[in-house]
């Protein structure tokens, strides 16, 4: 199966997975061009792409970060990002549910984060490891400050349009002693930024993301809901879908950042 040409993709967390990403968003302007795409990597099966339409812009999208049973996150990623190359795709959105360690954030506040700290064990995965990874701005100015007009049009509530962001490995939540380690170092916690954001500049493309706060860190204010997790998921995750295609809608085809020059040829003779 040929692999589409296309500039943009999102890459759906938990917000579009509960959101039926782009249908749910009952978007006039959306059509499904193809479904269940999956296509053989060098790492592997790939997850099932879906392929559709915003006023004319063709988009990929995966569920989940390429997470399944079976599969590990790290193969997972390759298998995502090596099909995101092999389209020619330029701009990648990414969306989640995330954590608070800063005491001032609340749920249902939304951060589009400048910056990271990547406490994962998957610094390691890579394509082919031709480049030098600049990582200064290593999320999009240019698509960061879009989100962040969007979001504005579509939410009353808090926006803040910075932020770092800390990677863990997961599955499970981190522990009180972690987000106190963390508390000053970043204001968000979460499982999929990296090596998402290192993959994006692998293959050239700029990346931004748009993180809902979904739950209190443990031992940040007070001890965090399930119930009201769940109803943040399903009750605000059509309008994730909403601000992400209207960023798309409104993005432009040419870039104004310093995305491309970041991405350096290695002087590592090994890897040419």
């Amino acid at each position: 199966m040929n692999i589409p040409k296309v500039e943009f993709a999102v890459i759906g967390g938990s917000g579009t997975l509960s959101s039926n990403f782009p249908c749910g968003a009952s978007d006039s302007g959306v059509k499904i061009l193809a479904e269940g795409l999956e296509f053989t990597t060098p790492y592997g099966q790939s997850p099932a792409f879906m392929l559709f339409s915003v006023d004319n812009k063709e988009v990929l999208t995966c569920r989940m970060h390429g997470w399944r049973r079976g599969v590990s996150r790290a193969d997972a990623s390759r298998q995502v990002f090596w099909v995101l190359r092999e389209a020619g795709v330029k701009r990648i959105f990414s969306e989640g549910g995330v954590g608070t360690v800063n005491p001032l954030l609340d749920p249902r506040d939304f951060v589009i984060p400048h910056d990271y700290v990547d406490l994962s064990m998957r610094k390691h995965v890579e394509l082919d490891g031709r480049y030098l990874l600049v990582m200064r701005d290593a999320l999009c100015s240019e698509m960061r400050r879009l989100l962040v007009k969007v979001t504005r049009t579509h939410f009353d509530g808090r926006i803040f349009d910075r932020g770092v962001y800390a990677v863990t490995d997961g599955r499970h939540f981190e522990s009180p002693a972690e987000i106190a380690m963390l508390r000053g170092q970043a204001d968000i916690i979460g499982q999929s930024l990296c090596p998402e954001v290192y993959l994006s500049r692998e293959i050239g493309a700029c990346y931004a993301g748009l993180y809902f706060v979904v739950n209190y860190g443990e031992g940040v204010v007070k001890n965090w809901s399930h119930e009201q997790m769940k109803d943040i998921f399903y009750d605000d995750a059509p309008m994730i879908s909403r601000i992400l295609l209207d960023t798309i809608r409104q993005l432009s085809s040419s870039e104004n950042c310093e995305c491309q020059s970041l991405r350096k040829e290695t002087l590592l003779d090994v890897y040419k």
